[in-house]
């Protein structure tokens, strides 16, 4: 199997020690640093009323990153297509896609509303995007995906005929059923090979002391999460002096399982290993740090651990210079 492409999934972390808008300026940075690096698209998702995201509006901050990069690909991971009205959803990306025709990525959630007339959204949305459908009409209709964690969204998305991303980090089993079952659909559907791609959570460094320093903060905060206790995402130092519950400690045991962490080279194996049992070529990768700029290393160090065309470009501009 080819070498996977990298993607960036951002649910704009909101640390301890920063503000919303900070974060959501940090996603704006982040963006340029990924297309410089040579990532193929970058989503940003959408969550509400959670003091440790700040990314409520994945259509405007989408609208924001095309403004601010040149080539990747743009989109949402996902809109929560139950909340809202399929022909606005439509509106706003047919706007989207004509302003940055070819760029654009529509991702899709099943979350956020009542989900027995999911099916009926998504295909009457799928039906707006296409020839007659809302206006204006995108030269190049934004590319939609379907985003799950179960075998019956990867059999809608099939059966629709659109992209699947499954959610590694939601649900570390199942993913290879679920990849099944798609691509079974889609083929019927279509008659094209279906592709599909991984989001993963993955947090690395430049040494695997430092990485699993920042896995613990993230895993605290997952764990407080599940308690109820919903908070910005708490600082490495502060994790560092936290004393740990038993009821802490066991949902971060949990979530241990979802979470890809260590040194560049053992979580390229990782991911690489992963990538070839789910039988994808893209990997979209999702990292929550509470500093900015232990997010940004992150990518930087998957980016050369991957050889990204760009990053070794830019590998090799450091060293002669």
């Amino acid at each position: 199997m080819t070498k996977p492409r990298l993607s960036v999934l951002d649910q704009t972390p909101v640390g301890e020690d920063y503000t919303p808008d900070q974060a959501l300026r940090a996603s704006v940075d982040l963006a340029r640093a990924a297309e410089t690096l040579g990532y193929t698209r970058y989503w940003a998702a959408e969550h509400h009323g959670s003091p440790g995201f700040a990314s409520s509006a994945p259509e405007i901050l989408a609208g924001a990153l095309l403004a601010h990069t040149s080539h990747m690909r743009i989109g949402t991971g996902g809109v929560l297509l139950p909340r809202y009205d399929p022909a606005k959803v439509a509106e706003v990306f047919g706007v989207l896609a004509s302003l940055h025709p070819g760029r654009v990525d529509l991702g899709i959630g099943r979350a956020g509303g009542p989900a027995r007339d999911f099916p009926q959204r998504l295909a009457q949305l799928t039906a707006l995007l296409g020839e007659g459908g809302v206006v204006p009409h995108p030269p190049v209709p934004p590319q939609m995906w379907l985003l799950g964690a179960g075998r019956e969204s990867a059999r809608l998305a099939g059966l629709l005929g659109t992209e699947f991303a499954f959610g590694h980090f939601f649900s570390p089993a199942g993913g290879t059923e679920a990849f099944d079952d798609y691509r079974a659909q889609f083929r019927g559907a279509t008659g094209r090979p279906a592709g599909g791609a991984l989001a993963v959570r993955v947090v690395t460094a430049d040494s695997a002391g430092r990485a699993e320093e920042l896995a613990q903060s993230l895993l605290l905060w997952r764990a407080r999460k599940d308690l109820g206790q919903d908070a910005p995402l708490p600082s490495y130092e502060s994790t560092r002096r936290h004393r740990w519950t038993g009821a802490e400690l066991e949902r971060a045991k949990v979530h241990r399982t979802a979470l890809v962490s260590g040194a560049p080279e053992q979580v390229h194996a990782v991911l690489t290993g992963l990538a070839a049992t789910h039988g994808v070529d893209e990997l979209i990768v999702n990292t929550l740090t509470a500093d900015p700029a232990d997010r940004q290393r992150s990518y930087e160090l998957l980016a050369e651990a991957f050889a990204l065309p760009a990053a070794r470009r830019e590998a090799a501009v450091t060293a002669a210079g």
